[in-house]
């Protein structure tokens, strides 16, 4: 009740700082609201506000009428964009945008068709029988945003929280120069304005509303005082000063009160709309008609024929330009926004978005470029005039060295970008471009960090997640080892014994049967008898190579050639018959003694083995005699005398295995009771020994014998190359 006597009363605050630029309202704000019509397409950026861009629904040729909407919205943070007339998707890519940035981003390009088709609509007679969510939730389908140039989601300020709304507030101030289109809104619309401002009270249910104007717009404040009919809604004339519409400075300047910082007007019970958002929330609610076009101000002496106009979402400013006779010159700027806070257009290609309030063309003698940028005098004409009660030139010094805790800790977020600093500063500094590039700098070091933040979170979440799975299959094996040792006790109960104990005693019997004498002894003779067979094989491939040998050596001469061979055919018909005699004498008949067939396969196997040896030992120093010590008038004899004993050696050999042969056999499981029973005599030891000994030395001549026959088998070769 105080606040409302004090504004009956024509009481007002102010804040720090602030300045007065030339308005320059005029000529724009003196003509009506012209209609800029249709271009021949239309450039629609799939992201026009504070929050994620809406997941597109449509696709590339398909035809959409007037209303209908081209993007879905997944969360209250994402708002829809709808057609601004009936055509064509002609082409969804990206286009330059209209940012500060001159960045490309996603767009849709609608191509209109000329009939202005519109969707299915369903008006409202009275707003007041649907409930604040319904009416909430028709404002966000419509894709309704703060109009007076932030884009924030206007269904997302509206929504209850935990503190009351007490005061609503309705923004028409718009205090920077140029700018008329909230001003020519409020003189031609004053009723839809005011029905707009009573859905927005039927949703918040405020105790008090305030519509604001600057009182340098004498024609707005009168239309709307004409068309008001509601006593609880105060029309209030601030004064002029820039930036009175500020959404901070503006509640200040009413209640007196200041939104805390890093806050928002609803931790005071303020909620503040443009009256442009009003307009457009009558125009959603009441005729079902979404957020397609807005009120847009062509201002600066560029233009030949300033003025406002409603433009469709998503015009290009080029057609803007043709359309309203812009004369440009060398260099011409074209600013979105006004001269405070608005930026220069990088591209005429981009569009009009949601938040396009001014396009300012302005000549150079009428709005001079930037000047030259000068050291800092440190003057403090910054700090006087912002009206955040920031330090404008620490944070400058911060900004430039990318101190960010030191931004930080001044607030840097508090400002409000007004540009009231850089207007005032002598240096000609560009403050406000200081500050928009560090705060980036600063969300994205901050996004960086959360991104981190949250992959050690996951990083931590997977070591716990393998820690407990550990745990469990810990605790699972345990389980398991405690229910089967449950198990073998109550078997060893139910049958008196122990299995484990049972198997472990089965394991330790057959390692006791199998005794390790015997173990050893089986060892050794598989070993005997692969050595056996392979010195086998060896002495029939001597035997071949000694034969073939032979057969050459005696190459030189007929006679000699038949000699020779006689004398070899000889040769081994004795040594067969000297085998056969060995193998009868040396196999045990049934009439002999048991003692006779006790003979050591294992003490045979040791004297074959010498054998062998002594009969490598006789090939080398054979095959070591150089073909040159030779006698070349001895060669016949020599190659005889050489076939012949290498046949003899030969049998001796073969009959020396077949002794031993015969020796193993008789050791066999038939002999042993006989060794158990009947000890065998002195002498069988020695008889063995010999018998071995002989098998050496007859294997060992038969290598030597060999070895001749090869070095017989050179010479001749050599002869018979000479001839």
């Amino acid at each position: 009740m105080s606040l409302l006597q004090d504004l009956n009363a024509g009481k007002l605050h102010g804040f720090h700082g602030g300045i007065h630029p030339p308005e320059r309202k005029a000529p724009a704000n003196l003509t009506p609201i012209s209609h800029a019509g249709l271009p021949e397409e239309l450039v629609l950026q799939v992201r026009q506000h504070i929050g994620q861009p809406a997941k597109i629904r449509i696709k590339t040729g398909e035809r959409v009428l007037r209303g209908q909407p081209l993007t879905e919205p997944l969360n209250p943070m994402m708002i829809p964009v709808h057609a601004p007339t009936s055509g064509i998707i002609a082409a969804i890519e990206d286009r330059p945008l209209c940012h500060p940035s001159g960045l490309d981003g996603l767009c849709i390009v609608l191509k209109p068709d000329g009939e202005d088709q519109w969707r299915p609509r369903y008006p409202v007679a009275d707003f007041r029988l649907l409930g604040a969510d319904v009416l909430l939730e028709r404002i966000h389908q419509s894709g309704v945003t703060g109009l007076g140039g932030a884009g924030f989601p206007a269904h997302v300020k509206l929504t209850p929280r935990k503190k009351k709304i007490d005061t609503l507030i309705i923004n028409g101030v718009e205090c920077e120069p140029y700018i008329s289109a909230d001003d020519r809104l409020m003189r031609e619309h004053p009723a839809e304005i005011l029905l707009g401002v009573e859905i927005l009270r039927h949703i918040v249910q405020p105790q008090l509303t305030i519509l604001a104007v600057e009182d340098n717009k004498p024609e707005a404040l009168a239309a709307l005082r004409t068309a008001n009919r509601d006593q609880n809604l105060l029309i209030v004339a601030v004064p002029t000063k820039y930036p009175s519409g500020g959404e901070k400075q503006l509640i200040e300047i009413l209640t007196g009160l200041q939104v805390p910082r890093n806050g928002l007007p609803a931790d005071i019970g303020i909620v503040v709309q443009n009256v442009g958002t009003a307009y457009a929330v009558k125009q959603a609610v009441i005729d079902d008609e979404p957020l397609t076009r807005r009120v847009v101000t062509l201002a600066g002496e560029a233009f030949a024929e300033p003025g406002n106009a409603w433009v469709h979402i998503g015009t290009p400013i080029r057609y803007l330009l043709q359309r309203y006779g812009l004369t440009p010159e060398p260099e011409q700027r074209i600013i979105m926004g006004g001269p405070m806070m608005g930026f220069t257009l990088h591209s005429a290609a981009a569009p009009i978005i949601k938040g396009s309030n001014c396009i300012l063309a302005p000549k150079q003698a009428e709005l001079a470029p930037p000047a030259e940028e000068m050291a800092c005098i440190r003057c403090s004409n910054c700090a006087d005039a912002c009206p955040a009660s920031l330090l404008p030139q620490q944070l400058y010094w911060y900004a430039r060295s990318q101190d960010h805790d030191k931004l930080n800790s001044h607030h840097l977020f508090d400002c409000i970008e007004c540009g009231a600093c850089a207007y005032v500063c002598p240096s000609s500094i560009p403050l406000v471009q200081y500050y928009r590039v560090a705060k980036a700098e600063i969300r994205q070091a901050q996004r960086e960090a959360e991104l981190a933040e949250r992959a050690k979170q996951r990083f931590e979440a997977r070591l716990q997640r393998l820690a407990r799975e550990k745990e469990e299959r810990q605790a699972r094996q345990a389980k398991a080892a405690a229910e089967r040792k449950a198990r073998m006790a109550e078997q060893a109960a139910a049958g008196g014994e122990d299995p484990v104990a049972a198997a472990l005693a089965r394991v330790k019997a057959r390692q006791q049967e199998q005794a390790p004498d015997d173990m050893a002894a089986a060892r050794a003779a598989r070993k005997e008898e692969a050595r056996r067979n392979r010195e086998l094989k060896q002495a029939q491939a001597d035997g071949t190579a000694g034969e073939k040998n032979a057969a050459a050596g005696t190459a030189d001469s007929p006679d000699t050639d038949k000699k020779s061979a006689v004398a070899a055919a000889v040769a081994r018909a004795k040594a067969r018959k000297a085998a056969q005699v060995g193998t009868e004498a040396d196999t045990p008949d049934a009439a002999a003694p048991a003692d006779s067939t006790n003979e050591d396969p294992k003490k045979a196997a040791v004297a074959a083995a010498i054998a062998r040896a002594k009969a490598r030992k006789a090939e080398q120093e054979t095959g070591a005699t150089p073909k040159s010590e030779t006698p070349a008038g001895n060669t016949t004899a020599d190659d005889k005398q050489a076939a012949i004993k290498a046949a003899v050696a030969r049998a001796k050999a073969r009959k020396a295995e077949q002794a031993a042969a015969a020796a193993k056999p008789a050791s066999g499981t038939e002999a042993e009771p006989a060794k158990t029973e009947t000890p065998a005599p002195a002498d069988a030891a020695a008889d063995d020994k010999q018998a071995a000994i002989k098998a050496a030395v007859a294997r060992a001549k038969a290598r030597k014998a060999a070895q001749a026959e090869k070095s017989a088998a050179s010479i001749s070769s050599d002869r018979e190359d000479e001839s």
